[in-house]
């Protein structure tokens, strides 16, 4: 039996290793923003900010930023993004599987992309209804994370995949060797996100499901 703490993702070593990750923002980011303007969005929270690419896409657009991060070394990378860029963003070190340091309703939008699949589905449901609880009514969710498709790809078969529950993976060699992997099924999007009104669900070019939804 994998304890739910041994499977915790080795961010830290990742960051460490690779650096900024991702410097270019999702592929949807434009269209996104079109969407926070038309509903009036002020205040958005990204969760599992890594070295910032959002904050920085998004503090350059106006918006009122604020990120969390497992990683020190992820935070550290996105402040000297920020700073680097002249902007400012609220981020601080905190895990998704905890309740989230904000009051009720804080937010106008969240958005995490290729995050919040890195955990069992226990914690997912947790941190899906952290985002419900300091989103507010009205608010947009934009979210993206990995489909189901038989047997994970993207070099999955040389990860040595080990199954831990339905649909949740544990890689034992690869890049993200340790870190659990669920892949959601389409139904599972629209039970897990159940308290959203689904506006659009799509794939990406990385072969990620999109969903951006509006808080009931």
């Amino acid at each position: 039996m994998i304890s739910s703490k041994s499977i915790m993702p080795e961010w830290e070593d990742i960051f460490e290793e690779q650096g900024r990750v991702f410097t270019e923002p999702h592929q949807d980011m434009e269209w996104v923003v079109q969407v926070f303007q038309e509903y009036q969005v002020r205040r958005v929270l990204d969760v599992g900010c890594g070295s910032g690419r959002h904050l920085v896409y998004l503090s350059k657009r106006g918006f009122e930023t604020y990120g969390f991060d497992i990683s020190q070394r992820a935070l550290s990378l996105a402040q000297e993004w920020l700073q680097e860029e002249g902007l400012h963003s609220a981020i601080i070190e905190h895990r998704m599987e905890e309740r989230f340091p904000y009051d009720d309703a804080f937010f106008d939008a969240v958005v995490s992309t290729q995050v919040i699949h890195h955990n069992r589905m226990s914690e997912i449901l947790f941190t899906v209804s952290e985002i419900e609880r300091v989103l507010r009514s009205g608010g947009i969710l934009f979210v993206s994370f990995p489909r189901l498709s038989g047997v994970p790809s993207e070099g999955d078969k040389d990860w040595e995949l080990e199954q831990i529950e339905p649909g949740t993976y544990i890689p034992r060699s690869g890049p993200e060797a340790g870190i659990a992997h669920h892949y959601f099924t389409e139904d599972e999007t629209y039970k897990v996100f159940a308290n959203f009104d689904i506006q659009s669900i799509h794939m990406d070019e990385t072969n990620h499901r999109c969903v951006l939804g509006i808080k009931r």
